[in-house]
């Protein structure tokens, strides 16, 4: 969905997937020292803006409800989550001190000593367990609710323990916590009208639609962080005008730098563009219980006729990697390297509209600038079908309410997805046969089941098999195709350090606010 979580949206390319990154179980392993300016010591004080790539009268101080990147980034800023992931993008304590568990069913949480929230109240289990419970209350109307089904049992052991007990083994739980929807807030908030977390900044203003002002938190828990007196989040929604805005200083760093715009940024002494790895995908959406696409003739039609160089070259300017139509990028420690890659190929493509039985039909294809890539998808697609005979006719629809209005409301449109911490996020969120956003309506027992064992799997060479035995079910059945990987691309100001590639979304994961310091 257009930001569709972070968990509601939003690469690695030519040698940056070479030997320098390591894939372990926990997920991927960046390379230290990304930033030449790591080595420096960060200083104390200043303030900056960031324009993020939209903003909405709908923006939250609510970490459940988080649907925008602004959200996300504001979020961070104001709270924190029981875990948080280190630079290797493995889960370590962060309000917790502990999270143990001899099964990966029960779980026993240890809270961290002396943590307060800005208006001074202690952390305690009890801010814990609301935070938690709050995601299985439907009139909460968390973006997590799919995934918090599985807590069964969420219970106070002491004034900082929690027991958490789910429905069935997760090894993931740690990592799924690190999510900013899981942040903790007070027990009993109900209004969320303060920001009052134990975060790195305190809420200063905050106007939705308009701007996020946070100013350093004082009585930060993290010794030394975080950096910055003061930063201001903003929202421009058009690329050229946050570039524009970036290279006159009126913003110090911007969120989606369109490939397009390198060159300028590129071009300043005083700027940088900085490329992030990240499993962000654009796809067709097939939908599966509407005619003529639920046929799966035309499903394979259409993935035999991606031209998926021409796309990670024209459309992205090789800020891509060559996508296989599932989810899982070929840098991921899950990736099943021996699943054929499907390739254009016009004559197979042609065999398998001929059997769908489509004919001449007119078929409207539905894209938008809210799915980054798909108005140019679209048109590749559509000159492509006319050369096997297919009718496709492009809608460009505005981006303004596209996912609401259109994703997912047509037989054939796009989507646009963010990366997600674990294959089982991904899988669950977008391809269980009963989530909300399985964009594609497909439905898949054997998947569902495959899903569910990987998910108790405590032997990573079988949980691996699993993930692969589901990638090819995607690939072969799904309706949905996704033909590269995008990279994240933001642009900063020279001044800024302490960054670091995170790839589950640009601004460092959206989790810059306490690592960035400003030098002179």
């Amino acid at each position: 969905m257009s930001e569709h979580l972070s968990l509601s949206r939003r690469g690695l390319l030519g040698t940056a997937l070479g030997a320098g990154f390591v894939a372990t179980a926990g997920g991927i392993l960046l390379p230290e020292g990304s930033d030449a300016a790591q080595t420096a010591r960060p200083r104390p004080g200043g303030s900056i803006r960031a324009a993020c790539m939209s903003l909405s009268t709908a923006d939250t101080l609510d970490p459940a409800k988080g649907s925008l990147s602004s959200d996300y980034v504001r979020h961070f800023m104001l709270y924190n989550c029981l875990t948080e992931l280190d630079r290797a993008q493995r889960a370590i304590p962060s309000l917790a001190q502990s999270l143990t568990s001899t099964d990966q069913r029960v779980w026993h949480i240890a809270l961290r000593k002396g943590v307060i929230f800005h208006d001074g109240k202690s952390l305690t289990s009890a801010d814990v367990v609301y935070s938690l419970r709050r995601h299985k209350d439907p009139a909460t109307g968390s973006k997590l609710a799919a995934i918090a089904e599985q807590f069964e049992s969420i219970r106070a052991d002491g004034p900082l323990g929690v027991v958490l007990e789910l429905s069935g083994p997760n090894a993931d739980l740690p990592v799924m916590l690190a999510q900013s929807h899981f942040a903790i807030v007070p027990n009993g908030e109900k209004r969320f009208t303060s920001g009052n977390g134990t975060g790195p900044y305190r809420l200063a203003a905050f106007t939705p639609g308009v701007r996020t002002v946070g100013k350093r938190n004082a009585d930060y828990w993290k010794p030394g962080k975080p950096h910055l007196d003061e930063i201001e989040i903003i929202g421009i929604p058009d690329e050229v005008s946050r570039v524009n805005a970036l290279l006159s200083g009126d913003v110090h760093m911007v969120l989606a730098v369109n490939p397009r715009s390198t060159r300028r940024i590129a071009a300043s002494r005083r700027h940088i563009v900085r490329e992030t790895p990240s499993a962000l995908y654009t796809n067709l959406i097939m939908r599966q219980d509407q005619l003529p696409t639920s046929n799966i003739h035309f499903v394979l039609g259409m993935k035999y006729l991606m031209d998926r160089q021409l796309i990670k070259r024209a459309l992205f300017r090789n800020y891509a990697t060559i996508a296989n139509d599932h989810p899982i990028p070929p840098f991921h420690p899950y990736f099943r390297k021996d699943l054929p890659q499907t390739v254009m190929d016009l004559d197979k493509a042609r065999w398998h509209f001929q059997r769908s039985g489509i004919g001449q039909t007119r078929l409207p294809i539905f894209a938008s600038p809210a799915a980054e890539g798909s108005v140019d998808m679209a048109s590749i697609v559509q000159e492509y079908s006319a050369r096997v005979g297919l009718n496709v006719a492009v809608n460009r629809v505005p981006a303004d309410g596209y996912w609401s209005t259109h994703w997912m409301k047509h037989p054939l449109g796009f989507g646009n997805t963010n990366p997600r911490p674990t294959a089982d996020l991904t899988f669950s969120l977008f391809y269980k046969s009963d989530a909300d956003w399985n964009e594609s309506g497909w439905k898949n027992p054997k998947f569902d089941g495959l899903l569910l064992e990987a998910r108790s799997e405590g032997d990573d060479a079988r949980r691996k098999q699993l993930y692969g035995e589901m990638q090819g079910l995607v690939r072969d059945h799904c309706g949905v195709s996704i033909p590269v990987f995008i990279s994240l691309l933001d642009g900063y100001d020279r001044r800024l350090k302490g960054w670091y590639p995170v790839p589950l979304g640009g601004f460092m994961g959206y989790g810059f606010a306490e690592h960035l310091w400003w030098e002179d």
